[in-house]
């Protein structure tokens, strides 16, 4: 009896021990599908939003090409509306020298015909004007300014003025027919040459045609010339800034609660993800982040955002303007390889010269931690000149085109424009030529310039 009791209680100590073990995987089960549950919420909820910047971006698109449409379309409309008119006038005319033709064909006597037909020999016909030729040797490319210059085939006195049209473009050679951007239009122009200034060279390549009009019609188009046009183009990179600058295409403003709050979301996000994680996607129109050894940020003091394209060859120039309440920031160039930790002109990677309007006013050109006290005055505006093969980097007042300072080396690197902002904002001018100033004070500063200095000479 006893053994049979001792058999009865192994065996519920051991239906006892397999509930308990199906209880555990049971809550398991239920914790793994709250889990997917909530992950699945997270993809679904993420998914919606890609989705939502999409739409966003298509219709961004679409209003883009519907203004350009609706822009060409007026254009069209117009052009062709002052051919229709030019033409009503041709015909109103010609129907009054046909019904004079007629009348004098009923004319009997020879007296009357003979003043019909000085009146006659006296009218004159306006004929249409041929193509302009436009002379790409006599054109102008300086200064962020475009001169155009042309000439009639043959001399024709009756022109009354030109035509100008231009478009920019990434094609070289001749224009093409479905070029994603309209012609601009410059009309009555008298002379044979017109300057356009203050461009943004934000193409490599500008389209000119030019047509010819006297008092009665506008001529043929000449042959299109394509001028080049080419600058360093860059936004800031907002992949690469630390989280206290607020960083918008050419603008960057310290924010010092930015950091806090994408901490804060980004931590969410992670506590919100459980179970598998969901695959990384990147959303459209993202830049991808900067190569900095798996380091996405600049963080601690090193208040900084890197410019988002590489200089490796050539001569570039570009203006960087401070808000006026700004405290401190810095202006100058780095690698790469430059770390999260680094601040601009405190490493052997980085070039720059600061502005300090904190506690006390200071003005200095800053590399490998070494400081040049700069004995100028501050600029409203800051012009950067880079020399990226001559191994020059040099800053200038970007209006009087004073030199401020410049670094002699040797780069080894490509190197990425930099900028360090700290309670204020800064704002940038890019897709300029080199100044034509700028280049004369280059070709006398080398070798003689006043703020040669320890800096300067250092070799990286």
């Amino acid at each position: 009896m006893d053994a049979g009791q001792e058999a009865l209680q192994r065996i519920i100590t051991t239906l006892a021990n397999k509930n308990d073990e199906i209880q555990n995987f049971i809550d398991t089960l239920n914790q793994t599908l709250k889990g997917v549950q909530e992950n699945s919420s997270n993809i679904l909820s993420e998914l919606d939003e890609e989705f939502d910047s999409l739409y966003s971006i298509l219709d961004e698109v679409k209003e883009s090409m519907v203004n350009t449409i609706k822009q060409e379309q007026a254009r069209k409309s117009q052009e062709l509306q002052s051919q229709l008119s030019q033409c009503n006038n041709a015909l109103e005319n010609s129907e009054e020298l046909l019904e004079f033709a007629t009348r004098s064909l009923d004319i009997k006597e020879p007296e009357e015909f003979s003043k019909e037909r000085q009146i006659l020999q006296t009218l004159k016909f306006l004929p249409v004007p041929k193509a302009p030729e436009i002379d790409p040797v006599e054109c102008l490319v300086a200064d962020n300014t475009v001169t155009v210059a042309w000439k009639m085939p043959e001399e024709d006195n009756k022109i009354d003025h030109f035509i100008l049209e231009y478009r920019k473009t990434n094609f070289d050679g001749l224009p093409r027919v479905k070029d994603e951007r309209c012609w601009e239009i410059i009309d009555n122009i008298k002379g044979t040459e017109y300057t356009l200034s203050g461009l943004k060279f934000d193409s490599k390549y500008m389209n000119f045609r030019v047509r010819a009009c006297n008092k009665a019609v506008a001529g043929e188009y000449s042959d299109p010339v394509t001028l080049e046009t080419k600058a360093l183009n860059f936004s800031l990179d907002n992949s690469s800034s630390h989280l206290n600058l607020r960083v918008e295409d050419t603008c960057v403003e310290w924010d010092p609660t930015g950091g806090k709050g994408q901490e804060s979301k980004i931590k969410g996000k992670e506590n919100q993800r459980s179970g598998t994680p969901s695959p990384k996607r990147t959303s459209i129109g993202s830049r991808p982040p900067a190569v900095r050894g798996s380091r996405d940020r600049f963080t601690g003091e090193s208040y900084t955002v890197l410019g988002d394209t590489a200089i490796e060859s050539g001569q570039h120039y570009w203006e960087v303007k401070a808000q006026k309440d700004c405290k401190s920031y810095s202006v100058g160039v780095a690698y790469k390889t430059l770390g999260k930790f680094d601040q601009l002109g405190k490493t052997n990677t980085s070039w720059c010269i600061h502005v300090n309007n904190w506690l006390q006013n200071t003005f200095a050109a800053k590399h490998n931690n070494k400081v040049k006290a700069l004995d100028v005055t501050v600029p409203e505006k800051i012009g950067v000149f880079c020399d990226f093969d001559g191994g020059q980097l040099s800053f200038y007042d970007a209006n009087s085109k004073q030199l401020l300072y410049s670094f002699k080396t040797k780069f080894t690197q490509p190197v990425l424009p930099g900028f360090m902002v700290w309670c204020g904002g800064l704002s940038l001018n890019t897709g300029m030529q080199v100044p034509s100033a700028v280049r004369t004070l280059q070709k006398s500063e080398n070798g003689m310039t006043g703020s040669a200095s320890s800096l300067n000479n250092i070799t990286q």
